[in-house]
């Protein structure tokens, strides 16, 4: 069990700090397409996808803080909760993916090989360790 004189693994630091700067952006991101799909809504009866993408990213941005919270702060509840985070968004981006055709390749490759890694370091003994 993780403990006040457990040592945070340099790794679970850099990923804290980095969930803390993707999820501020994502909630930003998530108000300001909320505010656009009710800025269309109201000018063109249109807007109920961008609301529905920006409450997602809202959410998925909230859950970045509270990992980077619990990253930061060693929480148990963290390790698993960053392996469902990130199991949603390489699902999302499959979806993406796939409803565009191809397009954004690059981006896609991008999420799966960053998820890939993140999954695999949290999944290191000393990692584990970590987070009791």
């Amino acid at each position: 069990m993780a403990g006040p004189g457990t040592a945070r693994p340099q790794g679970v630091t850099i990923l804290a700090i980095l969930s803390f700067i993707g999820g501020a952006f994502a909630v930003l991101g998530g108000l300001a397409a909320f505010g656009i799909g009710s800025y269309l809504g109201a000018i063109t009866g249109v807007g109920a996808l961008f609301q529905i993408l920006g409450l997602i990213a809202l959410l998925l941005g909230i859950g970045e803080l509270a990992i980077g919270y619990g990253f930061w702060t060693l929480k148990p509840w963290a390790w698993t909760f960053a392996l469902a985070i990130y199991a949603v968004n390489v699902i999302i981006e499959l979806l993406r993916f796939l409803s565009y055709g191809g397009y954004g390749i690059t981006s896609f490759v991008f999420t799966l090989v960053i998820s890939a890694i993140v999954i695999y370091y949290l999944n290191q003994p000393n990692v584990r360790q970590a987070f009791g």
